[in-house]
């Protein structure tokens, strides 16, 4: 017999929740309400990552243990108070995708069945100018995140020695994001022009640790600074969202002076929880002083002038 639905109070909204009881995450008991009680007891928090983006659902409506598919149109049925903003994809395909105004938009997400939220690095209101540089520091084979630890604490370092201030998060996997609030006045090939070159400085300042390599035999045992996450209109896995791994773990934001003591894989759901009724929002002041992306586009023109070519795209995009 279903489990009745159940209202989640999200901020002002009650959100209507079916199959409660449902288990999403078999190993750890983690129920469909569990989730959505979660991103309402986030907040404003939980909010900061997602506010007036674009956003893709990764769907997964009997569970982790079933085969999950993305969704990036939002469905037609749905309550009037969900915001929506149109977006085209870089094979120009269009759709209305969900974008968030207030929490209830992610309890609402969750009993669509979504576990997993992938935003896009722009707001609505200015579609084709990100508002963020995201670097994506991605362990390659023989590497973990020790090794991501190391390069984050150099990617703070080159970020400071710019002006610029990074924001870190564990991805939810062994790699960490460091993201860059900007001012949107740049376009996705400026924005993703600037990320080249960041991981291309990383990559010479520690050689044996860092790569800027696309293709994944030059890689070798290094952590990847994954570039290509800025190409137009590329998601990455959102903060405070829920991976669908076994034990359920959190991309969770956290202060630089943590970099040496977190561990990822006790960065779950009640332990996020946790951390943010503790000690408050680690992001709070992300959106207060945007960045201009001129320092790292001087490290673009610097490496134009060394006759540096510009990095490969994903095979998904035309040749620019």
């Amino acid at each position: 017999m279903a489990t009745t639905a159940i209202e989640v109070q999200a901020g002002d909204r009650l959100v209507r929740v079916s199959s409660p009881d449902r288990v999403l995450w078999p190993q750890v008991g983690i129920t469909k309400g569990d989730l959505a009680r979660y991103w309402a007891s986030l907040g404003e928090v939980g909010l900061r990552g997602y506010r007036n983006r674009p956003v893709h659902l990764h769907r997964f409506p009997k569970g982790i243990e079933e085969q999950g598919f993305f969704q990036k149109r939002i469905p037609n049925q749905r309550p009037d108070w969900i915001h929506r903003t149109h977006i085209v994809g870089p094979n120009g395909t269009a759709s209305d995708a969900l974008c968030p105004t207030d929490v209830a938009h992610l309890v609402w997400g969750t009993q669509m069945g979504t576990i997993e939220f992938h935003p896009w690095p722009t707001r609505s209101r200015r579609p084709d100018h990100p508002d963020e540089l995201r670097v994506d520091l991605d362990p390659s084979p023989g590497t973990g995140f020790a090794e991501a630890r190391r390069v984050a604490a150099l990617t703070r370092e080159v970020l400071e020695e710019v002006g610029l201030t990074g924001w870190p998060k564990t991805s939810g996997k062994r790699g960490i994001h460091v993201l860059v609030r900007i001012t949107p006045s740049w376009d996705f090939v400026q924005v993703r022009d600037a990320a080249v070159a960041l991981a291309r400085e990383l990559e010479r300042r520690a050689p044996n640790l860092a790569t800027a390599a696309w293709w994944k035999e030059e890689r070798g045992a290094r952590i990847f600074i994954d570039f290509n996450q800025n190409a137009p209109h590329k998601t990455v896995f959102a903060p405070w969202s829920v991976r669908a791994r076994d034990h359920a773990p959190v991309s969770c934001p956290f202060a630089w002076d943590e970099l040496d003591s977190i561990d990822p894989d006790l960065l779950v759901m009640a332990e996020a929880t946790r951390r943010v009724t503790t000690n408050g929002d680690p992001w709070g002041s992300i959106d207060d002083h945007p960045n201009s992306l001129e320092p790292l586009l001087d490290l673009v023109r610097r490496d134009e002038a060394a006759g540096l070519p510009d990095a490969p795209w994903p095979p998904v995009y035309p040749k620019m």
